[in-house]
């Protein structure tokens, strides 16, 4: 069956998927996480995001977690059968980038570590294609030279995104570049054609049959081919020509053959027989998706489906597994299904999953989850959470947060701190408010805790504070708590008071209740009460 995974690509590719599982990988990875982010959040809630949370976007840091990443990747390295000049290599990297551009050194260990584990799922014949900018494009084929072998780099495509891109102080940035890397030496391609243009018609298809059947002219010569041809004389004119006489005279019984005013013969290529001009590494004829398309389901980065449907058929057959590991908003999913091939895909924020399910694969393809497909790693019930809590605390607390419909932020927080927002409209307010929200997995929860997170809160923008708890409270700490968020105080808008300081179980989530907040901002209806929308 189908499968939809929401988690860490790392954690999904190490513990739920085999080696040598997959015929076909396609990742479009972020680099300028604060862009996807943006555009997730404002799709969700129709606002931009708030200035004073820009911060909450940007992952890509030489924190101590990251340090422990590059120091361990010589071994990830060698035991993925990696020569140990390139661990030296690495080393020499590291040593260059840590000074000069942490970022781009936080983002390749966070890429080189989970294209290791691709290539473990990867079939011997499989493929992988891999989409990025200029931005860090030349730092990944070098890391990918290493991983897959300089001798399996197959092509460098130009995908020309967009025609028109004015920059005064350089050339316009108009193209992306995707990798294209095997496994092996043996591997699936289907070459790939597309239309002629009018122009390309116009210049070489000049003749046309009294019917307006048109046609260009072919050699019919064999001088210069190597493997020689076929001697004789036709119609009066002695060649060594292509094919033999007896097919000689079958195109001309086919009025397939052109006397010159030369005297020569050619043959006579139909223009509705042609498949096309074969596919280059430039790809000029795939246009973006504007924003009025209906494929588009906001995001900044979306790609169109015509080019995942090229690289899907090119690099792999009906019924081979593709899998895509930062599936977005799904294009890879759908352009899989169309054609015909399972499909695997992987993503780590719990508001692309939903989207994913309800509007791409259900309200546009009519798949049904659990008969065409199944959303995997999302915790159903309290024992589910408790397993996620266990494994992944950080992925605990993003889920909790997204759970309740919020965002979370993107560092990295040990149990502590504020791991997310809920984001709200207040009458008649441009920017939107927030609710700060923490995440507690273990037992020992205590009112210390909501202590601190209301202290945290008076010293930040928000209006609002929630805590989110995995384990029931006793009566006991239920009364407390309850009595302290009393004390808090509350928020008052248009005439109803919401408690400034909250708490919720996750069994209270997975039943369905939320934190009491002003209207969710992207809520329609709630805007327009608000008096936000004409």
């Amino acid at each position: 069956m189908n499968r939809l995974y929401y988690g860490d690509c790392l954690t999904i590719l190490r513990e739920h998927m085999n080696a040598g599982s997959v015929d076909l990988i396609y990742l479009d990875p972020p680099f300028n996480s604060n862009r996807e982010y943006n555009a997730i959040y404002r799709d969700e809630t129709g606002r931009p995001l708030p200035d004073q949370i820009e911060a909450f976007c940007d992952q890509w840091e030489l924190d101590e977690e990251t340090e422990q990443i590059i120091r361990m990747m010589p071994i990830l390295m060698r035991e993925a059968g990696i020569d140990d000049a390139v661990a030296e290599f690495w080393r020499f990297w590291v040593n260059a980038l840590r000074g000069t551009q942490p970022r781009l050194l936080a983002y390749l260990s966070y890429m080189v570590e989970r294209l290791l584990q691709m290539r473990v799922v990867l079939r011997p014949t499989g493929s992988l294609y891999l989409h990025c900018d200029p931005t860090a494009s030349h730092y990944i084929k070098a890391m990918m030279d290493a991983i897959f072998g300089h001798k399996n780099f197959r092509s460098e495509v130009v995908w020309k995104r967009t025609s028109g891109h004015s920059d005064s102080k350089t050339f316009g940035a108009v193209h992306d570049t995707i990798l294209l890397y095997t496994k092996g030496d043996v591997f699936q391609f289907n070459p790939q054609r597309m239309p002629y243009t009018a122009d390309y018609i116009e210049q070489r298809y000049r003749y046309s049959d009294p019917d307006g059947r048109r046609w260009m002219d072919g050699d019919l010569s064999a001088k210069g081919l190597s493997g020689g041809g076929y001697e004789y004389e036709y119609d009066g004119v002695s060649s060594l020509w292509r094919v033999p006489e007896e097919r000689m005279r079958k195109l001309d019984e086919e009025d397939r053959l052109h006397r010159t005013t030369r005297g020569g013969i050619r043959i006579k290529r139909y223009l509705d027989e042609m498949k096309g001009l074969p596919v280059t590494d430039t790809w000029t004829d795939i246009s973006p998706i504007n924003s009025q398309a209906r494929e588009r389901l906001g995001y900044a980065t979306q790609k169109p489906l015509a080019l995942l449907d090229r690289i899907i058929q090119a690099s792999s057959n009906e019924g081979d597994t593709v899998l895509d590991p930062f599936c977005g908003c799904a294009t890879t999913m759908e352009a899989a299904h169309k054609l015909n091939r399972r499909w695997i895909g992987i993503d780590i924020a719990i508001h692309a999953i939903k989207r994913v399910a309800r509007v791409r694969l259900q309200d546009r393809l009519r798949l049904v989850e659990g008969t065409d497909f199944e959303i995997l790693g999302v915790p159903r019930n309290f024992e589910g959470a408790c397993d996620l809590w266990t494994r992944d605390k950080y992925h605990f607390q993003k889920w909790a947060v997204e759970q309740i419909e919020g965002f979370v932020t993107t560092k990295r927080t040990a149990d502590g701190g504020i791991d997310g927002r809920v984001y709200f409209a207040l009458p008649m307010e441009k920017h939107l408010h927030s609710m700060a929200i923490e995440v507690k997995g273990g037992v020992h929860v205590g009112i210390q805790d909501l202590r601190a997170l209301y202290g945290a809160v008076e010293n930040d923008s928000a209006k609002m504070a929630g805590l989110i708890v995995l384990h029931p409270l006793s009566p006991t700490k239920a009364r407390n708590f309850s009595r302290f968020c009393g004390e808090a105080g509350s928020l008052t808008v248009l005439g109803r008071q919401y408690a400034k300081l909250q708490v919720l179980t996750v069994n209270e989530i997975l039943e369905g209740k939320r934190f009491d907040t002003p209207t969710v901002s992207g809520q329609g209806t709630g805007q327009q009460a608000l008096g936000l929308t004409p």
